[in-house]
């Protein structure tokens, strides 16, 4: 084989900024080494067409001032697709896997780039099958930064400054009501995005679903606040014995309930949007810096992780036995990898030291 190597890169799960920084960076490396880039279109949707719905990519089509923008280029599919789970459910499961298969080796490629969460990463170690034929470099984007072995995921920075905008934009008409807004961050099953926006922006109290919490304490907690207003932020992978409905919701009713003020606010894919922060890109740029080293190298099944400020790959094994695994809920017999906020997190200490509620913490 030649030294022009042939690379695709294929955006999928949720979008968030730093997608497009990731693979303008990687264009420009390979440019810059006779490389050709194939972008696939529509995540596997796309790999699933016949033929598979793919471009490529140059400095000329990814220019420089894309990079900054949030989304991805390359789109990442959406409900109703040919996706893992849409081939699950109609159980043609093993068939989906096989033309995944045939598209990779039908468009000629060394190695693919896989941009995406835990749950396709997950899905990319659980079938492995799909990748015969062609190496596997796995890049982590997510803004519920809850990929094991990484100290940073593409896309979850500016997701805590999207939050933290819209935190700070409340707290002036909750000034101007005496009004308490609870906020209800994305993040699934971990609290990390809500944890980090919640201290960026002073909320008066933080609840993620790692650490248990008592109402009659944050209501006591509101009431005895310095201020008749502020902000509460509540991931929304938050529950409540015995309620039923969205996080935010459910606290809101507790609080009003006890004579608080209040309402539930949900910035939603505000969280997902807006210009890739500095940092972002950086995490980007040296991510896509560490799978062109990988793809020199000829290694496969491997993950970018950043690591005490540095970037490295991992096998994406490690990646797997590394994390909280979790049954997927649409396909049987596949685990999910996840990393939470653990008990020592510095931030913990952090808001509670300033005065937020986090919790029962022991």
């Amino acid at each position: 084989m030649s030294d022009k190597k042939r690379i695709g890169i294929m955006t999928t799960g949720g979008d968030c900024s730093g997608l497009n920084t990731v693979i303008q960076r990687l264009v420009s490396a390979a440019d810059s080494r006779d490389w050709s880039v194939i972008g696939i279109r529509g995540g596997t949707d796309g790999l699933y067409c016949t033929p598979a719905d793919a471009v490529e990519l140059t400095p000329e089509n990814m220019p420089l001032e894309f990079a900054r923008l949030s989304g991805s280029i390359l789109r990442n599919g959406r409900d109703g697709t040919m996706n893992f789970e849409e081939a699950s459910r109609q159980g043609i499961l093993k068939e989906f896997n096989t033309k995944l298969n045939s598209a990779l080796k039908e468009l000629n490629l060394d190695t693919l780039v896989l941009v995406g969460g835990n749950g396709s990463l997950s899905l990319a170690w659980g079938f492995k099958e799909i990748y015969s034929g062609v190496k596997l470099v796995c890049v982590p984007k997510t803004i519920d930064m809850d990929v094991p072995l990484t100290d940073a995921t593409i896309g979850f920075n500016t997701a805590v400054q999207q939050l933290t905008n819209f935190c700070d934009q409340l707290l002036l008409t909750a000034r101007s009501h005496r009004r308490w807004f609870v906020v209800q961050a994305m993040g699934r099953d971990c609290g990390k995005l809500a944890l980090e926006a919640g201290v960026a922006s002073g909320a008066s109290a933080i609840l993620i679903p790692e650490i248990k919490f008592d109402v009659t304490s944050l209501i006591e907690h509101i009431k005895n606040a310095p201020t008749d207003y502020g902000v509460i932020v509540v991931s929304e992978g938050v529950s409540l014995r015995g309620h039923s409905g969205k996080a935010a919701e459910m606290i809101a009713r507790q609080l009003s309930a006890a004579g608080i003020y209040c309402r539930a606010e949900y910035p939603e894919h505000f969280q997902r949007a807006g210009d890739t922060t500095a940092t972002d890109r950086i995490v980007a740029a040296s991510m896509a810096d560490c799978a062109v080293r990988a793809i020199e190298n000829n290694e496969t099944y491997v993950m970018t992780a950043m690591q005490n400020g540095k970037c490295r790959t991992i096998a994406l094994a490690e990646f797997f036995s590394h994390g909280d695994l979790v049954p997927d809920p649409h396909i049987p017999g596949i685990e999910t990898s996840n990393a939470y906020v653990e008990p020592d997190d510095p931030l913990l200490g952090v808001a509670t030291g300033l005065g937020a509620y986090v919790g029962e913490i022991k």
